[in-house]
């Protein structure tokens, strides 16, 4: 008798929580050079960072700040392009060219939510 196969996990895309442990900016921003540099040598071409809204509401340091330097990466040619998670919906050109691109994307549960705590980084 065959074994029952389980479902199929839809692909995930590698996160790193920059708000964990409720860093620093400047701790912040460290953790995130280092993950974009080990995002590069495990080649991965994408990369997801949570890094919060801000507890008031209104947006916070941190998400500020790591904004700030992807597109300071991206203008410099180190990253390709960034979505903000309130963009990262089917209905943005950027995230719709990506998702044609690599339909396997399409099953991330941040799709479509309009999450202000999230961004997603095209390396």
């Amino acid at each position: 008798m065959p074994k029952p196969r389980k479902p199929a996990q839809p692909p995930r895309i590698p996160t790193v929580n920059l708000e964990n442990g409720m860093p620093l900016v400047h701790e912040a921003l460290s953790l995130l050079e280092h993950e974009l540099t080990k995002a590069r040598c495990q080649r991965n071409f994408i990369l997801k960072l949570i890094h919060g809204y801000g507890s008031t509401g209104v947006g916070g340091d941190l998400r500020i700040a790591i904004q700030k330097r992807l597109r300071e990466l991206q203008d410099d040619g180190i990253i390709q392009s960034f979505i903000f998670g309130e963009d990262w919906s089917t209905s943005d050109t950027r995230t719709w060219d990506l998702l044609k691109r690599h339909p396997e994307l399409k099953c991330d549960l941040d799709l479509g939510r309009s999450n202000r705590g999230i961004t997603v980084v095209i390396l």
